[in-house]
């Protein structure tokens, strides 16, 4: 297949529709329920208050504003793929936003001043000591927003595509931040109980992660990275080009797989990380060869070479005496460490491409019980 071929293929998948919405009409669909921002959607993204009075302040003087897009469902009702900060800020203000959890409408928003629109300052929609006036409101109103619609002739997974590709350039979210919701459009129930895994007490004490590591997600990003690569096939494992593009398209496929083993990789998990868990840190951590501990950072080659390694003797680790894991642990991570071969694979300027396909083999081959 040529080029174009390739194009006109991928072209028939996308079907879309584009124009413009005044901010009433936007406020009216989502009061009757035409047009949804998911609520864990709202979990997850929080504009600050100063983030919500500048677009306010931009919507009042007429400054451009990115496109929002939806994806229109079988039902015709428009599920919003990306714009959930500017419509929730704007609904919020309006006092329309109604909460995640209990469905109840959320307190207006009472803005802060500007760099423009100093008088913003405790301004409100209608309420309070600052409302707007009545000019003011009729025009926020009136303003129109670029709406473009991904049509239900779509293919499902453009909507996931196009979050993807919306969120990943020259923003500040994480690559596991845009899965994250892609897991969320996918199924729910996935990110549950993958958010279940992450907080499971013997995986949090292993892995030592900072502040912005946390925010970031990367602490969940860790356990898709484990069920991804622990799931994957060798062919699999080398082939792929780029390691978030491999995290996301298989995590996708778990989510909206309806036989995925749900209670078998759970136990699987658990019983790693309670035996993982007899080293505590660790095991994850730097090794510092002239002092013969592991005191570094946290390093994700180990991560992955250990958790690898020592679920493919799982059953054999659950043998060993739960006091004397901690010192067969600790022998096992010096000789990753001390070893050419993980040394080779994992050190500055290796390609995540290189690193991963080499680090299950290494892992079973060192942590032998």
């Amino acid at each position: 297949m040529n080029l174009e071929q390739e194009v006109e293929q991928n072209r028939q998948s996308i079907r879309s529709d584009g124009y413009q919405m005044s901010i009433g009409e936007v406020a009216n669909l989502y009061r009757d329920g035409e047009i949804i921002i998911r609520p864990e959607f709202q979990r997850l993204f929080r504009w600050s208050i100063e983030q919500q009075s500048r677009l306010i302040e931009s919507i009042l003087l007429d400054i451009p504003l990115p496109t929002v897009f939806v994806a229109q469902r079988e039902d015709g009702v428009w599920e919003v793929v990306d714009g959930l900060q500017r419509l929730s800020t704007i609904l919020q203000f309006m006092g329309e936003l109604k909460d995640a959890v209990t469905g109840e409408l959320k307190g207006p928003t009472r803005l802060v001043r500007t760099k423009y629109l100093p008088s913003l300052e405790n301004a409100t929609f209608s309420e309070g000591a600052n409302p707007f006036p009545s000019s003011l409101r009729i025009s926020f109103k009136r303003a129109r927003l670029d709406f473009r619609i991904l049509l239900k002739e779509s293919d499902e997974a453009v909507k996931y595509e196009v979050f993807d590709r919306l969120n990943s350039g020259g923003s500040p979210t994480s690559p596991q931040e845009v899965r994250t919701a892609q897991l969320l459009m996918a199924n729910p129930r996935f990110y549950d109980w993958l958010d279940g895994l992450r907080k499971y007490n013997d995986y949090v004490d292993c892995v030592p992660l900072t502040e912005r590591q946390l925010a970031e997600q990367y602490d969940l990003e860790l356990v898709i990275r484990y069920l991804v690569f622990r799931n994957s096939s060798n062919a699999e494992l080398r082939s792929f080009a780029d390691v978030d593009t491999f995290l996301t398209d298989r995590s996708l496929e778990f989510a909206q797989n309806k036989s995925f083993a749900y209670g078998d990789r759970e136990r699987e998990f658990k019983d790693l990380f309670k035996v993982l868990s007899a080293s505590g840190a660790e095991v994850f951590r730097r090794y510092n060869r002239p002092k013969k501990k592991a005191s570094g950072a946290f390093s994700v080659s180990a991560f992955e070479a250990a958790t690898l390694g020592v679920a493919s003797h799982l059953a054999a680790w659950q043998d060993v005496a739960p006091e004397r894991r901690a010192s067969r642990l600790k022998v096992r991570v010096s000789e990753l460490w001390n070893d050419s071969e993980f040394n080779k694979n994992s050190g500055a300027g290796v390609r995540a491409t290189t690193r991963i396909p080499k680090m299950g083999s290494i892992g079973s081959r060192i942590f032998l019980p």
